[in-house]
This record gives structure tokens, sequence and C-alpha cells, in this order.
């Protein structure tokens, strides 16, 4: 072989192996950057939950909406010709006041706002304002899109639509200023059904889970899971297809927090347990 045949060989061969460490490098460097993301992508804490107290409930309330205002609880229900607004006593589960919407339409959630309670429905696009008092209609209202949810903070009025972005409505007029897109590690958490503020967050039941959502209302990022699993067996019920976890109302002067669901025989208080990681 001529000595300028073996320059060439050997220069190729240190070409190769630098490169192969130089790939090396690479391939364990990437390695290691996933690692970390994986490592921050499931570190969402995911939370239990203890009972405190055991409330009864109507097996014929279909729960669409719920909070806590004044000592009272107020629900709304759906299904056609059973969709009522009601005022209830949480010690005995006793219908205190009730409107009814006719059959013309499914109820969805209700929030309270000053001396007023507003709720939408389902796929008419169609809401009412209601007196808290008296429950008279004062007026009604319209929106594009289907109506899930309601809840609110100090300034703002938030509406979900099943998908994964949150409505924040003006109060005054109930139009669409801004939305929320609400995503777990950057995935669209969608279904988002039934609302509540608490503590700065908002928290929302995901239809058809037994888990709720605790969502950064600035980011839209769920912050945390609440792992409601063992809570009610729904599948005793008469339709345990439909008749899943939904309903979430906080009593922000004593700290409690209540969740039920449709047509369950009882409103639960419940203590979140410890922080738990999140399952990758």
């Amino acid at each position: 072989m001529e000595s300028s045949t073996k320059v060439m060989l050997h220069e190729t061969i240190i070409r190769y192996f630098v490169r192969a460490r130089i790939r090396g490098l690479f391939v364990c460097a990437w390695a290691f950057f996933w690692s970390c993301n994986m490592a921050q992508a499931t570190s969402i804490p995911t939370y239990g939950f203890k009972i405190v107290h055991r409330y009864t409930h109507d097996l014929l309330a279909y729960t669409e909406g719920l909070f806590y205002e004044g000592g009272y609880l107020y629900e709304s229900t759906g299904l056609a010709g059973q969709s009522y607004v009601r005022k209830v006593e949480l010690e005995t589960g006793k219908v205190l006041q009730q409107v009814s919407l006719g059959s013309a339409y499914f109820g969805e959630g209700i929030v309270a706002w000053h001396e007023k309670l507003i709720q939408v429905t389902w796929q008419g696009g169609v809401g009412f304002v209601y007196d808290m008092k008296g429950f008279k209609t004062l007026r009604q209202i319209s929106y594009p899109g289907e109506g899930w949810a309601l809840t609110r903070d100090s300034k703002h009025i938030y509406m979900s639509d099943g998908t994964a972005d949150v409505r924040i409505l003006d109060p005054d007029t109930l139009t669409k200023t801004a939305s929320i897109h609400v995503t777990d590690n950057g995935v669209p958490v969608r279904n988002l059904n039934e609302l509540e503020w608490v503590k700065g967050e908002i928290y929302a039941n995901v239809w058809l889970t037994d888990r709720i959502a605790r969502i950064n209302p600035m980011t839209g990022d769920v912050v945390g899971w609440i792992d409601l699993r063992g809570l009610f067996d729904h599948q005793s019920l008469a339709d345990p297809n439909d008749d899943v976890l939904n309903g979430i109302a906080y009593d922000s002067k004593q700290d409690r927090l209540f969740v039920t669901g449709k047509c369950w025989p009882y409103i639960f208080e419940i203590k979140l347990t410890m922080e738990t990681p999140a399952s990758p």
C-alpha cells in the first residue's frame, strides 16, 4: 500500500471515530435533557381526599351546577323537563325554593353575581338571569355554542363549554372578553364541566372521569389533580354511564369543599390529603 493511501485511510479512521464520539456526546446530551423535561412534565401533583361529612342529596337531581352562598347550597339540574334552579338546605337536603325551566331547555351551570343568579343551558345558546331572592326571571341572555358551567371571582365570570377553553365573561354584559386554554403539560384538557373558584384557582370536573383539575387562571396550566376514585360507587345507580361525578361548591368563610354527582344520594364535604407525585 502506498504511503499516500495509508495517510488517507488513517485520516478517514480518525474522522470516523471523532464523528462517532461527537454523535455519542450529542445522544447523551439529548437523553439528559429529555429525561429532565420528562421529569418536569410528570411533576404535577395528585391529591387524594378524606370525607369530613356526608349530606343528603336528591336522587332525582341531575346536577349540572352547584355553589354555596349565605349558608345555603344553590343547585341547577339538567335533563329536558327536569331542569330546575334550587336553593337547598345543606344539613337536610330540603329544597327551600325552586324554579323550573320547563321542557324547552336543558339546564346547566349557575353562578351568583351580587343580587342576581345567572344560568346557562346546554345547546340552546340561551341563558337566564334571575333575582337571587325570589328566582324571578329578569332577562334572557344569548351566547354562541354550548353552555356547561359557570363560576366567578371578584371581577369576572368564567364559563365552560365542554372544550379545553374556559370563557371569561364581563359580569354586566355577559359577553366574552377573553378565554383560558387549559392544558396538562401542554396537552389540552377537554370536557371541562362544572367549575368552582377556590383560593385563586379554578376547580373543574372533567366529564366522565373521577378527577377534578386545579387550574391556574392566569396561564391555563393544570397545577394539580384531585383523584376522587372511591368516593362513591356510581355503578350502583340507575344510569351509571351518565350519573357521574359533577358538582363542586366551596364555602370560603369556613374553608369547606363540597362535591357530588348527577343523581347521587349524597353531597360530600371533603378535605384534600397530602399531595403525591403524578403518575408518568
